[in-house]
C-alpha cells in the first residue's frame, strides 16, 4: 500500500503541474471504488480552477476555487499525469482533463482508493477527523507519545502505527525506526521512557523524511507519479531481512508476528 512517503512523492510530483490549472471536465470511467464516486462529482467540479494539492495522512487534498476533492490511492493505486492522447489502461477509474490538454488519471486496480468531495471545513469529515498529528510537524514530540502510551499494554510498534496516535508510520517504516532507536517492537508502549521517545521521534522523522527525499519505498505495486519506482528500499535495514547478519553487529535479523503484521528486529540492538 502507498505509505506517507509515496503519497507525499506523488503530491510533491504532481503540484507544479496543477497549480492555478484549470478542470475543463471529470471524465468519471467507473465510480465503484471503495466508496462509490458520486455521480455529480462531475458538474462539481467542471470548470473550477486548482488552488492546490496537499496531504493529510495518506489521503490528497485536491483544493479548487469551488469544492475541493478527498483521494486515496488505495492498495495499489496511482495518480499520474498523462500527455493528449496517451492509451487509457483498464483501471484508469477517473480522468481529470485539464486546460493545458494534459489528464490526471487515478489508476486503481483493487479499486480501494476514494474521490469524494469535501465540506467547507475538510478536518471535520468522518475520514480526517480522528488522524492523529502528522509525523513531521511540531504537534509530534517525544513528550506528546509518552504520555499518550501511560498504562498502555499494546507493543510499541502497533502503538506508533495507530493512525489515531500518529498517521503515516506504517509497517516498513515503524521496523526500521524502532532499529534505530534501539527499541524492540514488542515492548509494551507504556514501558517506554520519554528519554526512548524522543529519541523514536526523531528517528520516525529521519526515516520519512529519508524516504520522501528518494521517493519512497520500492513496494510491489507502488510507482511514482511519474511511473518510476521509488529506492528507499536500497536502504533498509531490517524489513524484508529475516535470517540475515544485522548491518551494525551481525546478529541474524529475527521476525515475530506483532498485531498481524511481520516485525523484524535485531535482538542484539534493539530492546
Amino acid at each position: 500500500m502507498p505509505e506517507l512517503p509515496e503519497v507525499e512523492t506523488t503530491r510533491r510530483g504532481l503540484e507544479p503541474h496543477l497549480l492555478r490549472r484549470r478542470i475543463r471536465t471529470l471524465e468519471l470511467r467507473d465510480p465503484r471504488l471503495r466508496w462509490p464516486v458520486p455521480p455529480e462529482l462531475p458538474a462539481l467540479v467542471a470548470g473550477r480552477r486548482i488552488q492546490g494539492l496537499t496531504r493529510r495522512a495518506k489521503y490528497l487534498l485536491l483544493e479548487t476555487d469551488g469544492p475541493s476533492l478527498l483521494l486515496h490511492l488505495g492498495m495499489s493505486g496511482s495518480l499520474r499525469r498523462c500527455a493528449p492522447g496517451t492509451p487509457l489502461k483498464p483501471h484508469d477509474h477517473l480522468v481529470f482533463h485539464l486546460d493545458d490538454g494534459f489528464e490526471i488519471r487515478l489508476h486503481d486496480p483493487r479499486r480501494f482508493g476514494c474521490c469524494l468531495p469535501l465540506p467547507d471545513a475538510p478536518a471535520v469529515h468522518p475520514l480526517l477527523s480522528a488522524l492523529g498529528p502528522e509525523p513531521l510537524s511540531e504537534d509530534f514530540d517525544g513528550g506528546y507519545l509518552h504520555r499518550l502510551s501511560r498504562g498502555r499494554r499494546a507493543a510499541i510498534k502497533a502503538f506508533v502505527m495507530d493512525q489515531q496516535v500518529v498517521v503515516g508510520v506504517g509497517n516498513i517504516y515503524a521496523s526500521e525506526a524502532l532499529f534505530l532507536a534501539g527499541i524492540r517492537p514488542g515492548r509494551a508502549a507504556g514501558r517506554v521512557s520519554r528519554r526512548e521517545y524522543q529519541l523514536l521521534v526523531s528517528r520516525i522523522r529521519t526515516v520519512l523524511t529519508d524516504a520522501i527525499t528518494q521517493g519512497g519505498t520500492t513496494l510491489r505495486d507502488f510507482v511514482r507519479e511519474d511511473g518510476t519506482h521509488g529506492y528507499f528500499r536500497q536502504q533498509l535495514r531490517v524489513y524484508g531481512r529475516e535470517g540475515q547478519p544485522c548491518l551494525s553487529c551481525g546478529t541474524l535479523i529475527r521476525n515475530r508476528r506483532i498485531g498481524n503484521r511481520a516485525s523484524t528486529y535485531c535482538p542484539r540492538c534493539q530492546r
